[in-house]
């Protein structure tokens, strides 16, 4: 009996997923096996929020896997250690794994494969996995090793002929090994949650991309920046965790239509970040660009952008939805994290932070250089760009819908009025003055 071992990370799905199709295509039998990585768990960028999303995703997979007839197999540990002692308890002769950009993930992927080859067993890293198009493929012409402007990425990424989705095994036969219980949400990372956090998992998350693609997608290119409509697909969780498939969205997706087309290029400023991170690891702490920018040390006014308390409604509500549902729409992050750096002059990794503690879709590749995008260290070509909250909030917050849905004791403030309360008779203790007068576009 040949056996193989398809070692989940960030691809937590049946349905086209490169690893668990190469792992039981090559072998007789499959140990689907997820680590809990107490290197993370431990780490900086453990956050409760993305446990309770995992756990739930790990629970949803396991049941996809014994609808097969197999089961997920759970460790906890070091992964190197764990994967070698699974290796060796089944006499795996290799194991699959899902590329990934960051340092760590590249430095796990060297570390498995020197342990593993004391053992005669072959690492297979699957490339399209987490992202639609390879990182390492698409490079421009000029002979860098990655794109830094994204327009031309876009078009080389729109023209780069993408695999076909794979289907899922019809059956699994999973050797006998011991495992551990599913992780609850506790077991990865103890700590406070966001109430109304997306149930993560495969089955989840493919329901909410059927209902997307069923009709909403239509109106994306005219509303995506409508705070108020709640407009976007909210797949970033599913997409971060692998519940659903990058590749087999963009399949799914008609890019001739203007919605399609405006999605699907979100989707590639996705695959932009990861070749990114991947050509220069050092970006998810260090300035893309450096930049001569005098940083301001005001604990005060990062606590009032915490909470929700800078008097400015519109920036007040996004981070309110923050802590309510672990997420945001992408013009809200937009908003906040150039309020943050360009207004407030505070460092755009005391942002990124933050939005590692709480979004639950939040990684290295996309949150970092998000966060250095607005700050002027990062790929945009106007690094000087400052999106001042009045305005923004009337271009895409015109009736103050969004902001009374998250600021109630705003809510009796009719209309626009609501951006501007501080024209209204209020007690500072209901809603405070701005901590901070903005200029800006």
């Amino acid at each position: 009996m040949t056996v193989t071992i398809a070692l989940f990370t960030r691809d937590l799905r049946v349905h086209d997923n490169p690893v668990l199709t190469a792992a039981h295509r090559e072998g007789t039998a499959v140990v689907p096996l997820f680590v809990v990585d107490e290197a993370i768990a431990a780490g900086r960028f453990a956050a409760p929020n993305r446990a309770r999303f995992l756990a739930a995703a790990l629970a949803e997979l396991d049941g996809e896997l014994r609808a097969m007839g197999g089961k997920l197999i759970v460790r906890r540990g070091n992964v190197v250690a764990e994967v070698d002692r699974v290796a060796a308890e089944v006499h795996a002769g290799s194991v699959h794994i899902a590329a990934d950009v960051s340092g760590y993930s590249r430095g796990r992927e060297r570390a498995l494969r020197e342990r593993l080859a004391r053992r005669d067993c072959l690492l297979h890293t699957h490339a399209a996995s987490i992202t639609a198009a390879d990182p390492e493929v698409l490079v421009p012409s000029t002979g860098r090793d990655h794109f830094a402007v994204f327009t031309p990425y876009f078009r080389r990424w729109a023209e780069a002929h993408q695999r076909k989705p794979f289907g899922k095994p019809r059956e699994l036969t999973v050797p006998p090994v011991a495992s551990d219980p599913l992780p609850e949400a506790e077991d990865i990372c103890a700590g406070p949650t966001s109430p109304q956090l997306a149930v993560g998992g495969e089955t989840t998350g493919r329901k909410l991309l059927r209902d997307w693609l069923s009709g909403p997608i239509v109106g994306y290119e005219d509303d995506n920046d409508n705070l108020a409509a709640d407009a976007t697909s909210r797949l970033s969780p599913y997409l971060h965790f692998g519940c659903v498939s990058p590749v087999e969205v963009v399949h799914r997706v008609d890019m001739s239509t203007p919605g399609g087309h405006a999605f699907a290029r979100q989707l590639a400023w996705r695959d932009f970040h990861h070749q990114l991170l991947a050509a220069r690891p050092s970006a998810a702490w260090s300035d893309y660009r450096p930049r001569s920018i005098a940083w301001r040390d005001d604990p005060q006014a990062v606590a009032a952008w915490q909470d929700g308390r800078t008097g400015y409604p519109v920036v007040d509500a996004a981070m309110r939805q923050l802590r309510a549902e672990g997420w945001m729409p992408g013009r809200a992050r937009l908003i906040t994290a150039s309020f943050l750096t360009k207004s407030l002059r505070v460092d755009w990794r005391i942002g990124a932070e933050h939005f590692l503690r709480w979004l639950v879709d939040a990684d290295l590749a996309n949150n970092q250089l998000n966060w250095q995008w607005v700050a002027g260290t990062g790929t945009d070509t106007r690094p000087n760009r400052v999106l001042n909250p009045l305005r923004q909030a009337k271009r895409y917050d015109p009736d103050g819908e969004y902001v009374r849905r998250w600021l109630p004791e705003l809510a009796h403030l009719p209309g626009a009025a609501v951006h501007t309360p501080w024209r209204e008779t209020l007690d500072a203790a209901e809603y405070p003055a701005p901590i901070i007068e903005c200029v800006g576009m």
